[in-house]
């Protein structure tokens, strides 16, 4: 038959599995980043009205929401994060900062980890204040 859907079906769930683990381990790489540098995280994958954010960490008083992207090269998974998402994001903070006994005066900056095919780690920190 020239058409096997199942077999095409198949290598795309196989490659959607594939990408969904090489995303939680980069986000666990990035969590276990922050900790050794101090932070305590306060949540994962955090879903708000306005979507989710991957991980939510404090330093001191400060809430740091955190974006992971996972790709080849740190370059390409920069190219990955779009203007509409971060503002995705930003509305998804304000929806978490809600919840803070200080609401939107929380001391709060939204940071995008950057992780290659090696595992490095390249964090651009506040880089809501670029969109």
């Amino acid at each position: 038959m020239p058409f096997d859907f199942q077999n095409d079906l198949g290598s795309v769930s196989e490659a959607r599995r594939r990408n969904y683990h090489a995303g939680v381990s980069a986000e666990l790489a990035v969590q276990r980043h922050y900790c050794r540098q101090g932070a305590t995280l306060r949540e994962t994958r955090w879903r708000g009205r306005c979507g989710e954010i991957d991980l939510i960490l404090s330093e001191g008083d400060t809430i740091v929401f955190v974006e992971v992207k996972k790709s080849r090269t740190h370059a390409q998974a920069a190219q990955r994060v779009s203007t509409r998402q971060m503002a995705r994001l930003l509305l998804s903070a304000e929806d978490y900062l809600g919840s803070c006994p200080n609401g939107s005066l929380t001391d709060a900056r939204l940071d995008v980890a950057l992780v290659d095919d090696q595992g490095r780690i390249d964090i651009i920190p506040n880089a809501s204040m670029g969109a």
